[in-house]
């Protein structure tokens, strides 16, 4: 390791052993004051942050985490999640919390506005993972929709197509003698199935 604290100190002292050794056991303090402040720093950012920091902010967030089971990653991402829980929600924010947590085109939430049920359809196998959908669907959806988890355990997808056509027959042209009231505005004719 170079002693670059003798650079500060005039050129009479270089040759003196006494403040060479002096300078370099300073240097090895002053490396790891750099690596402390550096750290310091970036436990200040959830992505950057050691251990120690990550249970701070958890224990804050009233989070019990098992370090056994969850990887640092997951608890980072965690929080992080926690943190952004913020309103105004709309569906599209659900959708870009849960691509978040559990990666992109692995859940689906959907809204059914006339029975006010919220439906999300994940593909998730870890227990710890699951806590956290269901914890930030709770916190994000309103109290009158019904939260309801389905679970998507295949990969495929079958589809069939059906194409019928049914003509539209419009009754309230211009110069006729339509009746409100008596005449419906558009009758339907026969459904014929083309395909």
């Amino acid at each position: 390791m170079s002693n670059s604290l003798m650079d500060y100190l005039p050129e009479f002292y270089h040759d003196i052993v006494d403040f060479a050794e002096w300078t370099g056991t300073e240097e090895v303090e002053m490396v790891s004051a750099a690596q402390a402040v550096q750290q310091l720093f970036d436990d200040q950012f959830v992505m950057t942050s050691q251990e120690q920091a990550i249970k701070r902010r958890e224990k804050i967030l009233g989070i019990q985490a098992d370090p056994l089971t969850e990887s640092l990653d997951f608890r980072k991402k965690r929080i992080i999640n926690r943190y952004s829980t913020k309103p105004p929600f709309t569906i599209r924010y659900l959708q870009e919390r849960l691509d978040f947590l559990v990666g992109t085109g692995h859940t689906i939430a959907s809204v059914d506005p006339l029975h006010f049920i919220l439906t999300v359809t994940a593909k998730i196998e870890e227990a710890s993972l699951f806590k956290e959908v269901e914890y930030t669907v709770k916190a994000i959806k309103p109290a009158n929709i019904i939260y309801r988890q389905e679970t998507a355990l295949e990969d495929t997808i079958k589809l069939e197509e059906h194409i019928s056509l049914q003509k539209l027959n419009r009754e309230t042209r211009l110069s006729t003698l339509w009746h409100l009231g008596r005449t419906p505005f558009a009758v339907l004719e026969q459904e014929v199935i083309l395909k």
